[in-house]
């Protein structure tokens, strides 16, 4: 399956919700890219419908009004690249739905960018959006609400999606707040390690 360059509006959710820059690569509109970049894309699965990742240079934590980091609540890009039967599938829902399936003959896959608040353990899809086959946007929808990842079967796709993605942020998580707008508050840069919230979350093994 072919892949464009990266969606712009993508760009502009991760300055708008998470703190770290964007390392999206500057390629030429319309201009071709047969995979997905590894330095700015972690691969965590495939099903036989889409392969998932995650932007694991633009993850990042959510900046408080006072410029102060939310190390609670973690922000991060994803996309999903679909076959030619999710392609069909999702086209054919829309005509039951009776929306628009203007573009759709070009659909390729979706962008979400994903809203993981630590404390409370859920996960949101702030917005997600529909991507054709130069990554512009077809359709997108901002209606997601918070899911208790504590509701998840740990065999469920999305929660093995989900789980990947928190432990590469622990794994990685000073990383994630060095390459960060916002700065860590006194209080938050005295933590001990083992009470920074990354580290203080459980959630059970993902099966297999």
């Amino acid at each position: 399956m072919k892949l464009k360059k990266f969606f712009a509006g993508i760009i502009s959710a991760t300055i708008i919700f998470s703190t770290s820059p964007t390392f999206a690569q500057e390629w030429e509109e319309g201009e071709v890219v047969t995979e997905v970049p590894t330095e700015i894309y972690m691969w965590v699965q495939s099903t036989p419908r889409a392969n998932y990742w995650f932007n694991h240079q633009a993850m990042g934590y959510r900046i408080k009004e006072d410029g102060t980091l939310d190390l609670n609540t973690l922000m991060v890009p994803a996309i999903y690249i679909y076959d030619d039967i999710q392609i069909e599938d999702v086209i054919q829902k829309r005509r039951w739905k009776r929306l628009s399936t203007r573009g759709y003959n070009k659909l390729v896959g979706r962008s979400e960018m994903l809203k993981f608040d630590l404390k409370n353990m859920t996960v949101q899809i702030v917005e997600k959006a529909d991507l054709d086959d130069t990554w512009g946007v077809l359709d997108k929808d901002t209606s997601g609400e918070p899911q208790d990842l504590k509701n998840f079967s740990n065999k469920d796709v999305m929660y093995k999606f989900y789980r990947r993605i928190l432990e590469w942020a622990r794994e990685h998580n000073e990383l994630i707040i060095g390459r960060s707008r916002g700065i860590l508050s006194d209080e938050d840069g005295d933590l001990p390690i083992n009470e920074v919230p990354i580290n203080k979350i459980f959630i059970p093994p993902a099966e297999y």
